[in-house]
């Protein structure tokens, strides 16, 4: 009976037949991950099976040609601006994974697209190696700085793989014997002797400056907004201040009266309210029997209102007036009501809330005091 040593076969890519002894795979096998398989095989005798022997096995992994091939290396090719034509500027190779029986043969083109470029080409030499082949003069870096150039590569197996590779070539300036200088752009526009870092210096320099200005313009307008709002956007120039003490002595322009009196009446002889008027000396008129009882109630009023202890605490304007008999609306004092008046009833004014409480109490008192002059008649 045939066997495989385990320990000799861990992944177990192989089998073998136990009567026949005939090795087959069990797993695909990889030659680019493991080329050599090295197994051990067991004879044991079926009737003794302490009779055994062993023999080991090498398994050789073939290749088969199914990677494509590749550039050996990413190549940083360069041309000088004062190349000339048919120059060869860049040598290449190419590699592959496959190691094919016969050897490795590689042959390299352009690809179609480029079989009318102007500018380079691919010169295949036969021993596996190519190179880049100036086909003009005159490169410019301010022009293009850069150029790409498609290859196809190609290997000899079966069934033939290939790949397109892509080279870069730099334009750079170079010597009079072809030794590099610089590749770098930047370099043409800056003046003999000023390095790299100090033109970063400089354009460090310039954005400082830059920021500079702008910040100190937008201050600028911020403090000439903020004078703009102080001198006519202010907000205090829309609160009216008043002076007014609510009243005094000389303070009768707001009681104006003559909207009581008959707009028939020619106001030819209105005086200013703040200006004293001059008082022209005449005769006096004796006193009435009406002015006698206008000031008496006006005093009585005076009197109530002093000892009223819910009048305000500051100064105020307490305005009596009489019309007299040439009113449109006939008299509106309490002085000259109808008897009739004095029975009415106005206690509903205790109703109406505070405001109405002197109202309630000056027509209150009346009351009383005509019921009082009622029973005393009786």
């Amino acid at each position: 009976m045939y066997s495989i040593d385990w320990r000799s076969d861990l992944d177990s890519y192989f089998d073998i037949d136990p009567a026949e002894g005939t090795i087959s795979t069990n797993e695909m096998l990889d030659r680019e991950t493991l080329p050599w398989h090295n197994i051990s095989i067991v004879a044991t005798k079926l009737n003794s099976p302490v009779l055994t022997s062993r023999v080991a096995v090498s398994v050789h992994v073939l290749d088969i040609n199914e990677f494509p091939p590749e550039l050996a290396s990413p190549y940083e090719s360069f041309v000088c601006e004062n190349a000339k034509v048919g120059q060869v500027i860049q040598l290449f190779s190419a590699k592959d994974q496959d190691v094919p029986n016969s050897g490795q043969q590689f042959s390299f083109k352009a690809t179609k697209d480029e079989v009318r470029n102007k500018n380079f080409t691919i010169r295949d030499f036969g021993n596996n190696t190519a190179g880049i082949v100036t086909k003009r003069g005159g490169f410019r870096r301010r022009s293009q700085e850069i150029y790409h150039l498609p290859v196809v590569i190609e290997d000899n197996g079966y069934p033939p793989k290939s790949s397109t590779g892509t080279l870069t070539i730099r334009v750079c300036g170079c010597a009079a014997d072809g030794s590099l200088l610089t590749c770098s752009a930047e370099a043409i526009f800056l003046p003999v002797g000023l390095s790299t870092g100090a033109l970063i210096a400089i354009l460090l320099c310039i954005v400082i400056l830059l920021v500079i200005v702008v910040l100190y313009v937008g201050l600028k307008r911020q403090k000439k907004k903020e004078t703009l709002m102080s001198s006519k956007e202010d907000i205090r120039d829309n609160v009216i201040h008043y002076d007014d003490e609510g009243g005094g002595e000389e303070d009768t322009h707001a009681f104006d009266m003559g909207t009581l009196r008959n707009p028939k009446v020619v106001k030819d002889n209105l005086f200013r309210r703040d200006v004293k008027p001059e008082v022209k000396q005449g005769p006096r008129a004796p006193p009435s029997k009406d002015s006698a009882d206008i000031r008496a109630f006006i005093n009585q009023r005076l009197k109530e209102h002093d000892g009223d202890n819910s009048a305000p605490p500051y100064d105020s304007l307490a305005t009596y007036a009489y019309e007299g008999n040439g009113s449109v609306a006939e008299s509106l004092s309490s002085i000259e009501s109808l008897a009739v008046d004095a029975e009415e009833d106005y206690d509903y004014l205790n109703e109406w809330g505070p405001r109405f409480k002197t109202l309630a109490g000056i027509f209150g008192e009346q009351s009383e005091a005509r019921s009082d002059s009622t029973n005393t008649e009786h």
